[in-house]
């Protein structure tokens, strides 16, 4: 990986980190501001498991398997270092969500959402900035895949 790789990642847990930090010193547990009414509400929740809290308490097993799998995308971006740039960001996307939310399970337990919309009336589970790394990188995987785009 190269210095800016790792700047990007480091940028993006921090942010994800202090925008977690802030929410659990400012809010009460499940308190919610509205931001956008009937559409986009801070929601300070907490997650033990992992989306729509699916495997509650298998926190540890999704701590080993994110730090398995962020090492093997840096391992694989130091084997390639020629990587096209949509591939190496979409890698470093998700090795930034893996790790910002696999600080929260080791310091805490569990994972701090606090970004909550309601999307034509359903309300989508509260999520994260990791979480949105995580899915940004899922929508580009399938692009580069669709597209054989590196």
């Amino acid at each position: 990986m190269k210095i800016r790789d790792w700047i990007i990642v480091i940028v993006l847990i921090m942010a994800d980190q202090l925008s977690k930090l802030w929410i659990a010193n400012t809010m009460q547990l499940n308190q919610s501001i509205e931001v956008i009414r009937d559409f986009f509400y801070i929601t300070y929740a907490t997650n033990t498991g992992a989306a729509w809290s699916m495997g509650e308490g298998l926190g540890s097993l999704f701590v080993i398997v994110a730090i398995a799998m962020c090492g093997g995308i840096v391992y694989y971006l130091y084997k390639h270092e020629n990587t096209g740039l949509f591939l190496r960001t979409v890698l470093l996307l998700i090795v930034a969500g893996g790790l910002g939310n696999a600080i929260d399970r080791i310091r805490l337990g569990y994972v701090i959402d606090f970004l909550n919309f309601y999307i034509f009336g359903y309300d989508f589970p509260v999520f994260n900035i990791a979480d949105c790394c995580i899915t940004l990188a899922m929508f580009g995987l399938i692009i580069s895949v669709m597209t054989d785009k590196e």
